[in-house]
Protein backbone atom coordinates (compact mmCIF):
# COMPACT_ATOMS: atom_id res chain seq x y z
CA UNK A 1 0.00 0.00 0.00
CA UNK A 2 3.23 2.07 0.65
CA UNK A 3 4.24 2.19 -2.86
CA UNK A 4 0.72 2.40 -4.29
CA UNK A 5 -0.19 4.93 -2.87
CA UNK A 6 3.32 6.86 -2.05
CA UNK A 7 3.04 6.96 1.08
CA UNK A 8 5.90 6.61 4.59
CA UNK A 9 5.52 3.49 5.81
CA UNK A 10 7.30 2.86 9.52
CA UNK A 11 7.14 -0.69 11.10
CA UNK A 12 7.44 -0.87 14.77
CA UNK A 13 8.05 -4.08 16.53
CA UNK A 14 8.76 -4.43 20.27
CA UNK A 15 8.26 -7.11 22.51
CA UNK A 16 4.84 -8.63 24.29
CA UNK A 17 6.49 -6.58 27.69
CA UNK A 18 7.21 -3.77 26.19
CA UNK A 19 3.52 -3.34 24.60
CA UNK A 20 2.03 -4.60 28.07
CA UNK A 21 4.48 -1.79 30.14
CA UNK A 22 3.09 1.32 31.63
CA UNK A 23 4.97 3.63 29.76
CA UNK A 24 3.49 2.09 26.57
CA UNK A 25 -0.08 2.46 27.39
CA UNK A 26 0.67 5.80 28.68
CA UNK A 27 1.85 7.08 25.48
CA UNK A 28 -1.49 6.84 23.87
CA UNK A 29 -0.65 4.23 21.09
CA UNK A 30 -2.99 1.41 20.03
CA UNK A 31 -2.06 -1.96 21.49
CA UNK A 32 -0.56 -4.24 19.23
CA UNK A 33 -0.91 -5.36 16.16
CA UNK A 34 -2.85 -2.20 14.59
CA UNK A 35 -2.08 0.27 11.92
CA UNK A 36 -2.28 3.96 12.17
CA UNK A 37 -2.86 6.40 8.80
CA UNK A 38 -1.66 9.73 10.70
CA UNK A 39 -3.17 10.02 14.06
CA UNK A 40 -6.14 7.53 12.68
CA UNK A 41 -6.14 3.92 13.70
CA UNK A 42 -7.13 2.32 10.50
CA UNK A 43 -7.33 -1.16 12.11
CA UNK A 44 -6.16 -3.52 15.36
CA UNK A 45 -6.37 -7.05 15.99
CA UNK A 46 -5.74 -9.84 14.00
CA UNK A 47 -8.26 -9.21 11.07
CA UNK A 48 -6.40 -6.03 9.67
CA UNK A 49 -6.67 -6.35 5.43
CA UNK A 50 -5.88 -4.23 2.81
CA UNK A 51 -9.29 -3.88 1.85
CA UNK A 52 -9.59 -2.09 5.07
CA UNK A 53 -6.86 0.12 4.92
CA UNK A 54 -7.21 1.21 1.83
CA UNK A 55 -10.27 3.33 2.65
CA UNK A 56 -8.34 4.86 5.40
CA UNK A 57 -5.53 5.91 3.36
CA UNK A 58 -7.35 7.64 0.12
CA UNK A 59 -9.13 9.39 3.08
CA UNK A 60 -6.07 10.43 4.46
CA UNK A 61 -4.34 11.70 0.92
CA UNK A 62 -7.39 13.49 -0.10
CA UNK A 63 -8.83 11.45 -2.23
CA UNK A 64 -11.97 10.37 -3.47
CA UNK A 65 -13.53 6.61 -2.46
CA UNK A 66 -13.04 4.14 -4.44
CA UNK A 67 -15.92 3.22 -6.64
CA UNK A 68 -18.18 0.34 -5.09
CA UNK A 69 -17.99 -2.53 -7.60
CA UNK A 70 -21.51 -2.76 -10.00
CA UNK A 71 -22.92 -6.59 -9.47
Amino acid sequence: MGEKYEIEVETVSKSRDEYQSHAYKASGLPAAPAVMVGDEIAAQGPSISEAGLEPVIRRHLGMPPLASPTA
